[in-house]
């Protein structure tokens, strides 16, 4: 699989693959200042960068930005290795790739999120892999929100933040050359034709009261006066108010039943 990702400019399926007492070495080299040595574990590596970045590969994002991001990673792994700790170079670099690539992502996003929440989400991931690893199977919300003492509302919202945006266009089902895109499967209650088609009648028949009746039924039901405070500002009796906006309702009612 690693030989199949595409670079622009690196030939994937010829990269060297260093041994373990190679790259030992080589640490020990760099840690003396030793250049050739650096570049040489860098380029030792990069299948290692490859690996990592196939785990981001469903995002969207070019291959070329991530291996670019990856090998940032790899660098300051390089870098910041301590042979002290008795650990295989990759299992110190592995994190450190994915943290980089994962930082590009979060600030490059195509939603602007904000930093706390960014974070939540982030030790939401790292606790379900490390749920994951302990019970074998991937965990419920509720299990990841015990483990980090959150509510269960955090952990959704914090997820559903970092989530990539999805077009309303995206074809998500094709047979026969035809396809099926979101906006197909997603319905809304309220815009529907039968409810346009009431909002059009009820402004023709607004339209078609009178001057004084238009005033009355927006001083009543727009601005929520009394029928006492709209006959005062009309100068009219509160039961000519009355008669009106009955006489007024009524009068749309009859034309958009005519519909």
């Amino acid at each position: 699989m690693i030989g199949k990702v595409e670079i622009c400019g690196v030939n994937t399926a010829g990269l060297p693959v260093l041994k373990n007492e190679e790259t030992q070495a080589l640490l020990a080299r760099t840690r003396c200042g030793d250049a050739a040595a650096r570049e040489k574990l860098i380029n030792g590596n990069l299948r290692l960068v490859l690996s990592v970045i196939q785990k981001f590969s469903g995002r969207g994002e070019n291959a070329d930005d991530l291996f670019q991001v990856g090998c940032i990673g790899l660098i300051k792994a390089i870098d910041n290795f301590d042979p002290a700790h008795e650990v295989r170079f990759s299992t110190y670099g592995v994190p450190m790739i994915a943290g980089e690539i994962r930082r590009y992502l979060r600030d490059n996003s195509a939603l602007r999120v904000s930093r706390s929440m960014r974070d939540t989400a982030y030790r939401v991931l790292q606790a379900k892999e490390h749920l994951t690893g302990q019970t074998g199977r991937e965990p419920s919300i509720e299990e990841i929100a015990r483990h980090l003492g959150l509510p269960r509302s955090e952990v959704v919202f914090s997820l559903d933040a970092i989530s990539d945006p999805v077009s309303l266009y995206e074809p998500i089902y094709t047979e026969s050359g035809e396809s099926v895109a979101v906006i197909d499967q997603v319905g809304d209650t309220q815009n529907t034709d039968e409810s346009w088609l009431e909002q059009i009648a009820l402004g023709d028949a607004i339209d078609a009261l009178g001057e004084r009746e238009k005033r009355i039924l927006a001083l009543r039901f727009y601005e929520g006066r009394t029928q006492i405070e709209v006959a005062a500002e009309i100068g009219i009796s509160q039961a000519q108010v009355s008669r009106l906006e009955k006489n007024a309702i009524s009068s749309i009612k009859k034309r958009i039943c005519a519909v």
